[in-house]
């Protein structure tokens, strides 16, 4: 049996007035998904139980099949495994934004979609000024850039010491806070002294490097300050084929999705032109699928776009990007599957990220997968309103893998 697995990233959302009251996956033409739907099954599952936060580390866990409640130790730890940075027993990983702060509001939390080109040489910036063994107690840290401005500050003790933050250490995402003055979003809790006293050292750092003064010129926002959020130390996660027996492939473009496929034992696949963004190459992510179709047992598309269209409060780049996955990924891989024999295809948000808030959001999410041995239950299309109606629910998101899995 094959199987393939698409996330559109937080494509689950709200009607909307700008598109005739309705949501975007309900205005999206996406023929190849509501086939889904009508030869399968539609349903809703629940990837953020309370108290953790909404975003993609936890609702990514629930939706692979683990239960974050049980293996959620933070964001950046998941990040890491990606980037192939290595964490101690008592080191902690911390993401690192670029981010573009005005009249002390979190204007942009992407530092206007920086490139890692430009990114790289402000962290090497950073590294320089505040890295090294300048932590508490002869601490060491580390800057490492990552893709665009996604980075990690990597903690790590001195030998007999141990690192300042718990789980009583409270930090928000960025992304959660647009346009909102950052006050009363800073770290609070064990360790955040430090926390904020980097953020706010890094702004003279980054004020005045040349790649924040080039950007000014063209008149493209620059990175005013890093952002510390998402803290965390590693994991322990059973590999999937050990739960699961199935031989795994993640494609995506962002550190923290493929870090967590790689943690579970997936074999990476980088997708030149994937970009995490708007801009991204559906069809060559698509291409990538297929033809790692016949090496193994389940391949994993993830795609940004969707989620990032939220935070920018576009309802048209959110029903562009989701009809974009719906030809170039899906239907290629529907296309593609039954040459493999028995197959099995589903599609589902990791999380809801809505218009109204441009923020991630608690919430049941639809999904929908057919395929070889799944009745079809009828239903017209992919939606958030079919899924509502729909008696198949999991209220613990991780449930869904073995029903998906057969």
């Amino acid at each position: 049996m094959k199987y393939v697995i698409i996330i559109p990233d937080g494509c689950a959302d709200e009607p909307q007035e700008v598109l005739g009251g309705k949501t975007p996956l309900q205005a999206a033409h996406k023929p190849n998904m509501d086939r889904i739907a009508r030869q399968g099954v539609v349903g809703r599952a629940n990837n953020v139980p309370q108290p953790l936060t909404p975003a993609s580390d936890v609702a990514t866990l629930s939706l692979f099949g683990y239960d974050p409640l049980v293996v959620y130790t933070g964001r950046a730890p998941l990040e890491t495994a990606a980037m192939g940075i290595r964490l101690g027993p008592g080191d902690w990983a911390i993401r690192c934004n670029l981010v573009h702060i005005e009249n002390e509001c979190m204007r942009d939390f992407t530092a206007g979609h920086i490139s890692s080109e430009e990114g790289r040489p402000l962290i090497e910036a950073l590294q320089r000024e505040l890295g090294g063994d300048t932590g508490p107690n002869g601490a060491r840290l580390e800057f490492h850039a990552g893709v665009s401005y996604r980075n990690i500050l990597v903690y790590r003790p001195a030998a007999g010491t141990q690192a300042p933050f718990s789980e009583q250490t409270k930090t928000q995402p960025p992304h959660d806070v647009p346009d909102r003055p950052i006050a009363d979003h800073l770290p609070k809790g064990p360790g955040s002294d430090l926390l904020r006293s980097l953020m706010e050292r890094s702004r003279a750092i980054l004020r005045n490097h040349p790649v924040n003064q080039k950007r000014r010129d063209q008149h493209k926002r620059d990175a005013t300050q890093i952002w510390l959020w998402g803290q965390g130390r590693a994991p322990s996660l059973q590999p999937f084929v050990e739960v699961y027996g199935k031989r795994g492939a993640i494609i995506s473009a962002v550190d923290l999705v493929r870090g967590v496929g790689m943690l579970l034992g997936w074999q990476r696949i980088d997708v030149p032109g994937a970009t995490g963004y708007l801009d991204t190459d559906y069809a060559a992510k698509g291409r990538a699928a297929v033809a790692a179709l016949p090496q193994f047992d389940l391949v994993c598309v993830h795609i940004e776009a969707p989620d990032e269209a939220s935070h920018e409060g576009k309802a048209d780049a959110k029903v562009k990007a989701l009809e974009e996955i719906d030809r170039h990924i899906v239907g290629p891989l529907l296309e593609a599957l039954p040459q493999h024999g028995a197959w099995r295809i589903l599609v589902s948000p990791d999380h809801r990220t809505t218009l109204r808030t441009r923020a991630h959001a608690y919430g049941m999410v639809p999904f929908a997968f057919a395929g070889s041995g799944v009745a079809s239950k009828g239903q017209a299309s992919y939606d958030e309103i079919i899924a509502e109606k729909s008696d198949l629910v999991f209220e613990r998101g991780h449930d869904l893998m073995r029903r998906f899995l057969g």
